[in-house]
């Protein structure tokens, strides 16, 4: 259970945050001005929220559930959705999860003056592109729905080891889809920069088998360990 406290510079003066904590999640939500960043690592995909229904991008980062297989690896983009970590977003306000593992070692939020750190500011900074990149990715999809180019996609994976995975209740762009769309509709994706954000989703898709040996090689040194 999430313990949220919208933050202050009094209450939480000497708290600390791990700002490199990897979240064990092996799909994350993400907006669309990050997919430049994220296409080059990572599958972008569609899911639907387990509540709600509604469709959401998002970063695969792992095969099996709370899986990262990024963790500790330097030089690659993180997703906006880690970045934040125990942060969130409460109106105007800016609130933390006092019970997220990343909070009480670390990166101090307020000066001994009681001003937000370098690290807080950077937070803040986040936010302030996150909180817009969420109604603009709902945008985005909001069109690909009502053109229906919003299609299912099964990822079927098998290892060295003989083990499988079958991912479901993901989506992708629908390619041939886009082909067959009316002259307005294909000007409108165009020019509000969707057609680009669908085909860098597409390209994304590359990044399975990456990560599928990612994975066929924690595996292989999973075994090697067990068996000496």
């Amino acid at each position: 259970m999430a313990n949220i406290a919208i933050l202050n510079r009094q209450t939480h003066r000497t708290l600390c945050v791990q700002p490199a904590f990897a979240a064990p999640r092996n799909f994350v939500a993400v907006v669309v001005g990050e997919f430049v960043h994220l296409v080059a690592h990572y599958p972008i995909l569609i899911s639907k929220d387990s509540e709600t229904g509604a469709f959401y991008c998002g970063a695969m980062l792992g095969i099996d559930q709370d899986e990262n297989l990024f963790a500790g690896v330097s030089g690659i983009y993180r997703p906006l959705a880690l970045q934040r970590g125990p942060f969130f977003a409460a109106g105007s306000d800016l609130a933390i999860d006092l019970d997220h593992p990343a909070v009480g070692s670390g990166e101090h939020l307020f000066s001994d003056a009681g001003q937000p750190t370098p690290y807080l500011q950077s937070i803040m900074a986040l936010f302030r592109d996150l909180v817009p990149g969420n109604e603009q990715t709902k945008a985005f999809l909001g069109e690909l729905t009502r053109l229906k180019l919003i299609v299912p996609v099964d990822i079927n994976l098998g290892f060295d080891d003989g083990s499988e995975r079958t991912l479901e209740g993901l989506y992708t762009v629908d390619r041939d889809g886009l082909l067959h769309i009316g002259d307005a509709d294909a000007l409108m994706l165009f020019r509000r920069g969707y057609l680009e954000l669908c085909y860098m989703m597409l390209a994304s898709l590359k990044q399975i088998p990456v990560l599928a040996e990612r994975k066929n090689a924690a595996l292989v040194e999973r075994g090697r360990m067990a068996f000496g």
